[in-house]
């Protein structure tokens, strides 16, 4: 019986690594062809920018909870915005840590009587407060409800056709808006759009402004911008021009309002809201036959902060894991819906197997094998033949996100920031990668026994800060 499961696993995992590298051998080459046709635009950089007078005004939109260490900065990143109209609008929900005194102080808050229109159901809202330095900043104290309850909030009171949601503890670089937009601009069909994340551990940043990039000692960091750089050039990048992106971040997502308020607006009852949000788009413009499109754009960029210990970063793998599998769940009917479309018959089966049940079939299979081995029915060289083979697999799809990153957007100029970045790479996938995994499967198990989500909390540094 050991001898025939071990034959049986070694199939199933040959089967599934050799379609995992087909997949993102499919999507290096779309996200290759992406990057040519968006040279051109790229080109015209250098040039001096100017309003078209066509773009639509955007309300941005930033959530926080417990925030007080990043809050004033991140608002600043957003009021020096280079984009013709636009407002800032914090929902603080519920912060016991003083981020609602820090934004009084740091933006000179007053209460505010306005009409406040109830669009989609909240927490109820305390008080709207009016900066008397910004006449763009609005700030909304709310009960705590989580995230999903707080942009639900920040939609209620925004006055813009589109809005952008970003995370407390980001920063855009200053033409982001202007660069994200653009989809909006050349297609009436797009309803949502996403832009690059990044990790700004390491990089300096001053009273909102990017000041320099660069690379954290920390190697934990370190391992996750290979992960972010692979999940961007690959995923998004690959899946955007046909139609079948299923994530926009929350950390940096213009959706068109109208869209989303017509879909129910963010469900407070999944930890993943972001995903699950985009997934339920798909599911109900395929289903109902409407145009639409849901793209990635390469060039807006947002600098994110990172966990830098281990419990964080646990608890933030295992909700992002539970995340997925929730977003999947609630809009199974897309799944090889008649009306699916790629993003019915590929997309969604792609990340169902490979990332949804990846974590499953990965430690699952080396642990039959392993056990197989002890007991004799394979061969120890053909266990480590296995194990090699997933490890090749990890490095060749990390290599090839990198040798991207430097052909395309270069972001780390220096060769030294570079050949960190490749010794990290085979740091990622020789033991931390094994490590995500098992957290992975530790949120798809507790996705499956339906115990409660939450988002923890998130350990925040601010190192990369400064108001000097």
């Amino acid at each position: 019986m050991l001898q025939g499961l071990a034959n049986a696993m070694q199939w199933l995992l040959l089967i599934y690594f050799l379609g995992l590298t087909l997949g993102y051998l499919l999507l290096n080459m779309i996200a290759l062809h992406a990057v040519a046709n968006s040279r051109a635009s790229r080109s015209l950089d250098s040039l001096p920018h100017l309003y078209s007078g066509l773009e639509p005004p955007i309300s941005l939109l930033m959530p926080a909870y417990n925030e007080a260490a990043n809050i004033a900065g991140s608002v600043r990143s957003m009021l020096q915005l280079a984009y013709p109209e636009f407002e800032v609008i914090v929902i603080n929900d519920g912060s016991k840590d003083g981020t609602m005194d820090v934004l009084k102080q740091a933006f000179a808050l007053q209460p505010f009587p306005e009409a406040y229109r109830v669009r989609l159901p909240t927490r109820p809202v305390r008080a709207i407060y009016h900066s008397t330095r910004y006449p763009n900043l609005r700030v909304i104290d709310k009960e705590n409800g989580g995230k999903a309850d707080a942009l639900n909030a920040g939609i209620n009171a925004s006055r813009y056709p589109l809005f952008c949601a970003v995370d407390a503890d980001s920063i855009l670089q200053r033409d982001s808006l202007q660069r994200v937009v653009r989809p909006y601009l050349s297609d009436p069909r797009v309803i949502a759009a996403g832009g690059t994340v990044r990790i700004a551990n390491g990089c300096t940043v001053s009273r909102g402004f990017l000041q320099s990039i660069g690379l954290p000692r920390n190697p934990l960091v370190l391992f996750q911008i290979v992960e972010y750089l692979r999940a961007f050039l690959f995923g998004r990048m690959g899946w955007s021009p046909i139609n079948a992106m299923l994530i926009i971040s929350g950390a940096f997502g213009l959706f068109r309002k109208a869209a989303v308020i017509a879909a129910g607006g963010y469900r407070t009852d999944t930890v993943g809201e972001d995903m699950e949000l985009v997934v339920r788009l798909h599911r109900i413009y395929r289903q109902t036959g409407q145009p639409y499109r849901i793209v990635f754009v390469t060039d807006p960029i947002c600098w994110t902060e990172a966990p830098e210990d281990l419990k964080t970063l646990k608890n933030q793998r295992v909700r992002w894991q539970r995340g997925l599998m929730e977003s999947l769940w609630l809009n199974r009917a897309l799944l090889f819906h008649r009306k699916g479309g790629l993003v019915g018959w590929l997309a969604f089966p792609f990340v169902l197997i490979f990332e949804g049940l990846g974590p499953l079939i990965e430690l699952g299979g080396f642990l039959i094998l392993a056990a197989a081995a002890l007991g004799g029915a394979i061969s120890w060289p053909a266990f480590g033949a296995f194990l090699l083979l997933a490890i090749g697999v990890g490095l060749l799809l990390s290599a090839s996100a990198l040798l991207l990153e430097e052909i395309t957007f270069h972001v780390y100029p220096r060769p030294a920031q570079v050949a960190r970045l490749y010794l990290a790479m085979l740091g990622e996938n020789i033991g931390f990668r094994q490590l995500n995994s098992w957290w992975r499967l530790l949120g798809l198990w507790r996705w499956f026994i339906g115990t409660k989500g939450h988002w923890g909390e998130m350990q925040r540094s601010a190192k990369w800060q400064s108001d000097k």
